[in-house]
C-alpha cells in the first residue's frame, strides 16, 4: 500500500512539474511579435540622425549619414518610414520611402534628386544592400513577421533564441536566421543568417542599447558579411519619440519637396 501511494505522489508531482513548465514556457509568435514592437514601433513616431561607417573586405572605410523617421499608425500596424541622405556629398537628398502593410507586400520607393525622379523599388531588391552599406534595406525598415514561421530553438538565462525560417525561401538569400531576443527588452540583440548550404553568412549584432524617453533603444548595430567579407556600422543621435510628425512627410509629394523636419540638428 506504500509503495502504491508513493507511486501515486511521485507521477502527480512529475504531473505538476510538466504543466507548470507548459504554462511557463513562452509562445514564440508572442515573443517575436512583442520584439516586434520594440525594435519597430517604440512611441507613435521617431526620429534621428544615423551615421554609418562602411568597411570593405580591403579595409577601406566611406561613411553615410542621413536621417531617418517614422511614423506609426497603431503598434504592430500600418507604419511609414521617410529616409533622407546627407552625407556623402554626391548622394545627398537621396530619399528613400517605405510604406509597410502588415498583409500584404510593402512598397518602398527612392527619390534621385539629380534627375528629378522618384522611383519604386522591386519588392525583390529589399535584401540589398543598402546604398554601399552592409545594412539591407529591410534591415532599416523591419521584415515582415508574417513572412517567416517560428520556433523556440532555445532558452538562455537573459535571452529567448528563435528560428526563423523563410515561408517562401526562394525570395531570399538565407535558408534560416537565429535571433538572440533579450527577455527583459525584447529587443534583437543578435541575429545570425545562415546560407542555403547552412553556413553562417551574416551577423546583425546591437552594441549599445540606450533607454530613451522610456523606450529602450538600440544607438548603436553593426552587421558583418563574413561570405564577402566587410562590416558597416551604425550609430545614432539626436533620438526622439513622440514628436508630433505630419503623416503627410511620408507620401510622394514630400520626396520632391522634404519637410523642414530633415533639416533639424
Amino acid at each position: 500500500m506504500m509503495k502504491k501511494a508513493f507511486i501515486f505522489l511521485y507521477l502527480a508531482a512529475v504531473f505538476f512539474a510538466s504543466a507548470t513548465c507548459a504554462l511557463a514556457a513562452p509562445n514564440v509568435y508572442e515573443i517575436v511579435n512583442k520584439s516586434n514592437i520594440a525594435a519597430y514601433y517604440a512611441g507613435k513616431d521617431f526620429r534621428a540622425t544615423a551615421n554609418m561607417t562602411i568597411t570593405d573586405s580591403h579595409g577601406d572605410t566611406s561613411e553615410r549619414e542621413f536621417v531617418i523617421m517614422r511614423h506609426d499608425d497603431k503598434d504592430g500596424g500600418e507604419q511609414q518610414f521617410y529616409i533622407f541622405m546627407k552625407k556623402p556629398k554626391d548622394a545627398r537628398k537621396i530619399i528613400l520611402l517605405v510604406q509597410k502593410h502588415p498583409n500584404k507586400v510593402d512598397e518602398r520607393w527612392i527619390y534621385f534628386p539629380s534627375i528629378d525622379l522618384a522611383e519604386s523599388i522591386a519588392p525583390s531588391a529589399k535584401r540589398t544592400t543598402f546604398l554601399g552599406a552592409h545594412f539591407y534595406y529591410e534591415d532599416l525598415s523591419g521584415r515582415n513577421i508574417n513572412e517567416d514561421w517560428y520556433e523556440l530553438a532555445k532558452e538562455e538565462p537573459d535571452y529567448y533564441v528563435v528560428k526563423c525560417t523563410p515561408n517562401d525561401p526562394v525570395s531570399v538569400e538565407f535558408s534560416y536566421a537565429l535571433v538572440w531576443i533579450d527577455k527583459k527588452t525584447f529587443l534583437p540583440m543578435k541575429t545570425k543568417y545562415f546560407d542555403k548550404a547552412e553556413r553562417l553568412c551574416r551577423v546583425i549584432e546591437a552594441l549599445d542599447v540606450e533607454n530613451i524617453q522610456g523606450h529602450p533603444t538600440i544607438t548603436k548595430s553593426k552587421v558583418e558579411n563574413l561570405a564577402t567579407g566587410g562590416e558597416t556600422v551604425m550609430e545614432l543621435t539626436n533620438v526622439s519619440y513622440d514628436i508630433g510628425l505630419d503623416p503627410s512627410y511620408f507620401t510622394e509629394k514630400y520626396m520632391f519637396k522634404p519637410p523642414r523636419e530633415v533639416y533639424y540638428r
